[in-house]
């Protein structure tokens, strides 16, 4: 009996899928440790971006790295967009040489996966630089004209820490390039995922609801109605997700038998549980329950999607088990605890109100000094 129930588990590891590509067919043969290995650092890798990223996020960005904002229109666009570029990459890759294609996004990748993992390095390095080590500033500029024609083409302006982080972002960059090294993949994928969250930015809860609602069935869509999504995450080779070797424990950094999650399901339900920190700081209490019980809600969502893989080998949309999990809970906390309408009254965009209220403020004073101009005539 004990032999059947190993055996029956052995079978069931060596079947098991990864959430993206379905398949470990030709690959080595995963142990039951090494896959629970494997997927627990995925999970944890897949929570760390969505917490720093928030907490980053209540800092707001630098002239140089100001937020982006979704609007709603933006969020009924962003699947339809999606599919369409997932679809176009379909057709390049069936079309075109895969050897040519993932040369050329090495080549973007590589600059944008440098300029990411040296702004994600930033405060790490300022906390663990000895004081002793001066943090001597620069300003880079360059303009056009003179005077009132003046106009900055760039101005920039960072230190010498920042020099550091970038040329060990730039090692790390070449490293990617030549090996394309899981490890290297994980800390580029990490550092889009960490500056996504911080700096992509839901201007309300309704938008965060149409855009999960319609990513939510595009997910859905590619995984189970087609093999598009199957076929290019098969075949893009970019840092685009997180990736972790099953079979780790038994041929150490050289494993090839890859579990993997796209950042998409990390930086999606990571901006909406942003907002929802943002949402819990208006408040003015004490207590941040809408994002950490958002948060505990995703990462059972994720183990869900793990085990609903698991006991049905085949690959899951993750999208399916998070948005459930990431709208539900906040919207069935706030109905208890009475906070619905404040929830989706609440407008995530101070700066426009900060301007709008300065505006409003001056044309006032401008309208009362002309009728003071009046009086005095």
């Amino acid at each position: 009996m004990a032999d059947t129930v190993e055996n029956v588990v052995q079978q069931a590891v060596e079947n098991l899928t990864d959430t993206v590509t379905g398949s470990t067919s030709g690959k080595p043969p995963a142990t039951l440790e090494g896959t629970a290995v494997a997927y627990g650092s995925l999970v944890i890798m897949a929570m760390l971006p969505i917490f720093f990223g928030s907490m980053r996020s209540l800092k707001g960005g630098s002239d140089s790295r100001a937020p982006e904002r979704m609007t709603q229109k933006d969020a009924m666009m962003f699947p339809v967009i999606a599919s369409l570029s997932l679809f176009g990459l379909y057709l390049f890759f069936k079309i075109f040489s895969q050897d040519y294609i993932n040369l050329l996004l090495t080549g973007y990748f590589f600059f944008l996966g440098v300029l990411a993992l040296s702004n994600m390095m930033s405060p790490l390095i300022n906390v663990l630089v000895p004081t002793s080590i001066p943090n001597i500033p620069f300003h880079l500029q360059f303009t056009k004209g003179e005077g009132e024609n003046r106009e900055d083409i760039i101005n920039y302006k960072f230190t010498s820490y920042d020099v550091a982080c970038l040329l060990i972002s730039t090692v790390i960059g070449v490293w990617y390039s030549l090996q394309k090294h899981w490890i290297a993949n994980n800390l580029f994928g990490v550092a889009f995922a960490v500056n996504a969250v911080a700096l992509l930015r839901l201007n309300n809860v309704v938008t965060g609801c149409i855009l999960l609602g319609g990513l939510f069935v595009y997910d859905i869509f590619w995984v189970f109605g087609t093999n598009v999504m199957v076929t290019v995450a098969k075949s893009f080779e970019a840092p685009i997700k997180l990736v972790f070797p099953q079979d780790l424990l038994t041929n150490g950094l050289s494993a090839s038998n890859f579990a993997m999650l796209g950042l998409g399901d990390i930086v999606i339900p990571g901006i909406f549980i942003a907002l929802l920190l943002r949402f819990d700081i208006s408040l003015k209490r004490k207590s941040r329950l809408y994002f950490y019980a958002t948060f505990i809600a995703y990462f059972l969502g994720l183990m869900m999607t793990i085990f609903v893989m698991h006991v049905f080998k085949h690959a899951q949309p993750a999208l399916l088990y998070l948005v459930p999990a990431c709208i539900g809970t906040p919207v069935a906390l706030a109905l208890i605890k009475g906070d619905i309408k404040t929830m989706f009254a609440y407008d995530d965009n101070p700066e426009e109100k900060t301007t709008n209220a300065g505006k409003k403020k001056n044309s006032g004073n401008s309208s009362s000094n002309k009728k003071e101009g009046k009086k005095t005539k």
